[in-house]
């Protein structure tokens, strides 16, 4: 993919960070990257180019507009990616006609003023890094929350084995470090410490010393500068003055205690340092392993879910810290491997990754692509309360009706290689459709496979990744009525493979996962994905959910397990990339007529189901 990065660097905030961290994890999996910033000096090896995107006026956002419309058509382009409202502007409006996604980073709260309700410029796809941006952008900027993907900044760890070498080398002083930039509201937040708390733990403790590491310390607010100036008469060389540096990790070694938000906290805690969270929105004490998720949510003190005064009250601070200085609590590893895990670069740069696919499909296919679900293919009419099936003959009639109407069967897996652009989105068919056959019955094999060949069509198979079951027991061993429908073989699921279909899971053994214990429930998942691939020596990239039973456990699990798709049954969201793990497929049964193919399968139809039904 070729990506471009627009962004705000005046200086190497924690956005900045991130774009550089993305663009290296990507050029590291052989993508194409160029970054256009206030600065071409960015410490990457991904193409950089100059411009003044921190500059507001109209006529240079103008200018700004014009060079990254140049840049997208020059180098083909694919997604350009914006780091701040002022790079999605002038994104959003380079774009204007061209087929190319905008997916934008939101680093913090946007302002809520009338330009921001009059114009959605972030694009496609919108990136929020905390719980509380994607609060804040529903509830306050009225945004859809189909658009957003809650994305945290990836930090590139240091190896386990380093990191605890790390932990080893203890501090050759007491010392506390804040670590962030010295203007705007932390610039505050460095002001209020350095005149109410530092001073007393200095006095307090005396083998402590003080760091402030960090840029911007000209804009150290005046108060702040007289309140640092006296710490330094007062206690000399234990208050270390750093300012800027490119070396974190450094002091973090040197470090007992670190107050810092954001990028910040995350460093510290996965390189082994006690973090006291303190940002822009407000303090969130000392992190641990009962407080991550809420501190994580705040990007540790940065971010609010809704406007609200910043007040924080210094003097719990000061106790949090006095005790901690008191009896030192060092991070847990379990603590340590939470914030590693959930923050980790590769798992980001691959997630953002799928976010500029699902953008490029929406901006290449906005509408509702039909995704239907078939069972059984028998002969003849099944006496069966369950109307999961249709006759070899109507089905017939319903692959006639889907060429006729010009209607195009792809799968899930043609569809990832037009998002990856392994295939050209030129070529995606202007009316798609997937045609999904759960369960594995014989008489897909006898009646289903010869049809669609017939037409030259190609679908979606989902079986069981137990090959002990051969017949429809999650029915029949319940329901002495039900009749037995027998299940393939593994040459005739074989047959399928090599006919060019997909294959997709659909657990073990048919089971509700919703009613399992979550253990088991993913252990459903995961061993099916497992047993498949082994069985049928192909890749899978998409699920089924039994029933359509789930919840949001179970679509991590699912996700988790390494699937791209989870497809369900009547319930999710409007457009395939509204979510990935809940794509909403439509029924098909016995007796569909022509007027019901029609409306099932036109791109209004998700639209109609959810006002019909409210789901």
């Amino acid at each position: 993919m070729r990506i471009l990065h627009v962004l705000s660097a005046e200086f190497f905030a924690g956005s900045v960070a991130y774009a550089v961290h993305l663009a290296e994890a990507h050029r590291a999996q052989g993508h194409s990257v160029w970054l256009l910033s206030d600065s071409d000096q960015l410490p990457t090896r991904a193409t950089q180019i100059k411009a003044p995107i921190s500059d507001r006026s109209y006529r240079q956002r103008l200018r700004n507009g014009r060079l990254i419309r140049q840049v997208v058509q020059r180098e083909n382009i694919d997604v350009v990616h914006a780091h701040s409202r002022a790079a999605s502007w002038v994104s959003y409006f380079a774009l204007r006609g061209l087929p190319v996604a905008l997916v934008s980073t939101v680093h913090g709260r946007q302002h809520l003023h009338t330009s921001t309700a009059l114009f959605d410029v972030y694009g496609e796809k919108v990136i929020t890094i905390c719980a509380n941006l994607h609060e804040h952008l529903v509830g306050e900027v009225k945004m859809v929350a189909a658009r957003i993907e809650v994305i945290p900044n990836g930090v590139n760890f240091l190896p386990d084995a380093a990191a605890s070498k790390q932990d080893l080398s203890e501090a050759s002083h007491l010392r506390i470090s804040f670590i962030g930039r010295f203007n705007g509201g932390k610039g505050e937040r460095a002001a209020a410490l350095l005149q109410h708390v530092f001073p007393v733990l200095l006095k307090e403790f005396p083998p402590l010393r003080l760091a402030l590491v960090g840029g911007e310390l000209e804009a150290l607010p005046a108060a702040g500068k007289t309140a640092l100036a006296q710490l330094q008469a007062d206690f000399g060389a234990r208050v270390e003055v750093v300012g800027f540096t490119t070396d974190v990790p450094a002091w973090l070694v040197r470090t007992s205690l670190v107050i810092g938000a954001g990028r910040v906290a995350i460093e510290a805690l996965g390189a082994g340092r006690p973090v006291l969270a303190l940002g822009e929105a407000n303090y969130a004490g000392l992190v641990s392993e009962a407080t991550f998720a809420a501190a994580a949510a705040s990007n540790f003190g940065d971010i609010s879910a809704v406007l609200a005064p910043s007040e924080v009250d210094f003097t719990t601070l000061l106790a949090d810290a006095r005790a901690f200085l008191q009896a030192p609590q060092p991070v847990t590893a379990a603590l340590r491997q939470q914030v590693r895990a959930h923050y980790a670069l590769q798992t980001v740069a691959a997630r953002v990754l799928e976010t500029y696919q699902a953008a490029r499909m929406r901006k290449a296919s906005p509408n509702f692509i039909p995704v239907l679900m078939y069972h059984k293919i028998p002969d003849a009419t099944l006496a069966t309360k369950h109307q999961i099936y249709v006759t070899k003959e109507n089905f017939a009639r319903h692959l006639a009706y889907f060429q006729k109407q010009k209607l195009t069967p792809i799968t899930f897996a043609d569809y990832l290689n037009f998002a990856s652009g392994k295939l050209p989105l030129a070529d995606f068919p202007r009316r798609p459709i997937i045609l999904t056959f759960d369960d594995g019955y014989t008489d897909n094999y006898t009646n289903l496979l010869p049809l669609m060949q017939q037409f030259g069509y190609r679908g979606v198979l989902y079986l069981l990744g137990d090959a002990g079951i051969c017949y429809n027991k999650w029915d029949a061993d319940f329901d002495p009525a039900e009749p037995r429908s027998d299940i393939m073989d593994l040459a005739q699921k074989h047959a399928f493979v090599a006919a060019g279909w997909e294959i997709g899971a659909h657990t073990m053994s048919h089971p509700r996962l919703t009613t399992l214990p979550l253990p088991e429930a993913a252990a459903e998942i995961q061993r099916s994905k497992a047993e498949l691939e082994t069985a049928l020596q192909t890749e899978l990239v998409s699920f089924a959910y039994p029933y359509g039973d789930l919840n949001n456990a179970v679509k991590t699990a699912v996700r988790n397990a390494g699937f791209t798709f989870g497809v369900a049954t009547d319930s999710g969201g409007m457009h395939l990339e509204d979510d990935r793990m809940q794509v909403f497929r439509v029924n098909m049964f016995p007796n569909e007529s022509a007027s019901s193919l029609f409306k099932k399968t036109s791109t209004w139809y998700r639209k109609y189901y959810r006002w019909k039904r409210g789901k």
